[in-house]
């Protein structure tokens, strides 16, 4: 399950939850909060593991990119090689194929500069995520933390 849908669950219990009166604190159905909070524990290494397939995505294209450019250069060393019988024509094919080489490395710089930008846009996004998450969790245990301090209903303490 999407994380962001669990804090949503989790925002949407805490909005059901009853009223203490005259404090700014609420009961909650335990056993559905920490049903939640189990569910979020299972989705955190979900979204770890989406980012994991996104570095192998950028590994792949990476990979791809490097064999194309290899391939480029093959073909571009064989017609040089080809071309070799005449001085002229072996001059001619030396300067197509460092003009391959060049656009060939080009491209693989490219091809990889976009790969690591698509990595990092990811991995700032479930940054972002992971930091949502983590300050919506730190206000629920500080929400429970306070209503653990409050005192009980019925029993409130005398006016100075």
């Amino acid at each position: 399950m999407d994380i962001l849908a669990l804090v949503d669950r989790l925002e949407e219990l805490f909005n059901e939850s009853r009223p203490i009166w005259l404090t700014h604190n609420v009961i909650v159905d335990e056993d559905k909060f920490l049903d939640i909070i189990d569910q979020m524990r299972i989705s955190i290494p979900e979204e770890v593991k989406k980012a994991q397939k996104i570095f192998s995505e950028r590994d792949r294209v990476l990979a791809q990119a490097q064999e194309e450019a290899s391939r480029t250069l093959s073909l571009a060393r064989e017609k040089a090689e080809s071309l070799a019988d005449k001085e002229v024509i072996a001059q001619e094919a030396k300067r197509r194929a460092d003009q391959i080489l060049e656009q060939a490395r080009m491209e693989a710089l490219g091809i990889k500069a976009e790969g690591d930008q698509y990595a990092l846009e990811s991995l700032t996004e479930l940054e972002l995520k992971v930091e949502q998450l983590h300050n919506q969790i730190r206000n629920g245990i500080m929400l429970l933390e306070d209503k653990k301090k409050a005192p009980p209903p019925g029993k409130e303490t005398p006016a100075p």
